[in-house]
């Protein structure tokens, strides 16, 4: 019973953090990652292929205006209007384009096959799901890729780093399972077999990339569409 309390409490938290609370959102990144939270997020562009591009979960809207300012048309979804409020204005200030659309992941209004890369950074289980992972598969072109930050963590060891750690098992977002490797800081390969496992249920062919950064490490999915898909 406590537990199921705490997860919902846990959930409500997050959930104002991306609703009414999502003009602290970038505050509260930098902090539970010492400041990593945006390079965690760039470590998804140089996997990212061709010029259409859709961002899912876009949040307050910095990958949105990194793609666009180096020549991507790119697509924003996000459930949230708090954080397609933030986003709209992000890109109007630097004069950039808001195609930017509210719809669950599950439920994506537009066309087939139109997109050579759908890009997430930090998404909840929404992205497993299957229904998701079937929509996203009808948006990708037939060569098309789906690059997913699923999470990044610090590899010191100073009291800073063990307390958000702690934070981030007591919330749920890294369970006592998480193994890293420690030769390499980084999460241990059978962690994602589950996940690789939903990625090749849904169709893609997947690969897993660890990127070591000076201060922390960070895991990207790289799920290509099937070459024997007709879309």
């Amino acid at each position: 019973m406590i537990r199921k309390l705490w997860i919902a409490f846990v959930r409500f938290g997050f959930r104002l953090l991306y609703y009414e609370l999502a003009w602290t959102y970038d505050l509260v990144s930098w902090l539970v990652s010492l400041g990593e939270w945006g390079r965690w997020q760039r470590a998804a562009l140089p996997f990212v292929q061709g010029p259409t591009i859709l961002e899912i979960g876009h949040g307050p809207g910095h990958l949105l205006m990194e793609l666009q300012s180096v020549g991507h048309m790119v697509v924003g979804v996000d459930l949230s209007p708090h954080m397609g409020r933030q986003a709209q204005r992000r890109l109007h200030r630097n004069k950039l384009p808001t195609n930017l659309i509210r719809a669950k992941v599950q439920d994506l209004p537009l066309q087939t096959a139109v997109f050579h890369t759908v890009l997430s950074t930090f998404p909840t289980d929404y992205i497993v799901d299957p229904d998701s992972l079937a929509a996203i598969y009808r948006v990708l072109r037939a060569d098309g890729r789906l690059v997913v930050v699923p999470e990044g963590h610090l590899t010191g060891h100073g009291l800073g780093h063990r307390l958000i750690d702690w934070l981030f098992r007591i919330t749920g977002q890294r369970s006592d399972a998480f193994s890293v490797d420690k030769a390499h800081n980084w999460p241990a390969p059978d962690l994602w077999e589950p996940f690789r496992q939903r990625f090749v249920a849904a169709g893609f062919q997947i690969t897993i990339e660890q990127i070591q950064l000076e201060r922390s490490a960070v895991t990207v999915f790289i799920a290509q569409k099937s070459t024997n898909s007709q879309t």
